[in-house]
């Protein structure tokens, strides 16, 4: 855990601190809500074993198991673990969704929509920069 948090602590830092420890991109999309570009992401075909984590916090967000193809362009998962993730209403860009945030230390992940898979319903779309993939050993 960074800075010794634990799951249920939140993690504040400066705005020098935040980017000082992320490269420019994850900082445009976690502390500056930014959107990388659909089909960017390394992550998209990502199918090993593991754990997506917060690429600011390294919080453990979703399980290999949860993530589907959803032909979207960003990485998407039909649950996040429990207690990993946040929501809140997102009016930017003439539109309303549901943003979602780190539970830790409050970075922007992505959106999640209503048209996924069984057994939630649900599409976290998350952007690839926000997260970072640690395989199981």
């Amino acid at each position: 855990m960074v800075d010794g948090a634990s799951q249920g602590e939140t993690i504040q830092r400066t705005e020098a601190e935040w980017r000082a420890i992320l490269t420019p991109e994850q900082y445009r999309v976690l502390r500056e809500h930014g959107t990388e570009r659909a089909g960017a992401s390394c992550l998209n075909g990502e199918k090993r074993p593991g754990t997506f984590l917060c690429a600011g916090c390294e919080l453990p967000l979703f399980e290999t198991g949860t993530k589907f193809e959803s032909g979207t362009g960003w990485p998407s998962f039909f649950d996040p673990i429990e207690d990993a993730v946040e929501t809140q209403v997102d009016r930017t860009h003439w539109m309303t969704r549901t943003e979602v945030h780190c539970a830790r230390c409050k970075g922007h992940l992505g959106h999640v929509f209503d048209d996924g898979p069984a057994p939630t319903g649900l599409r976290y779309c998350m952007n690839g920069a926000a997260m970072r993939f640690e395989p199981k050993a």
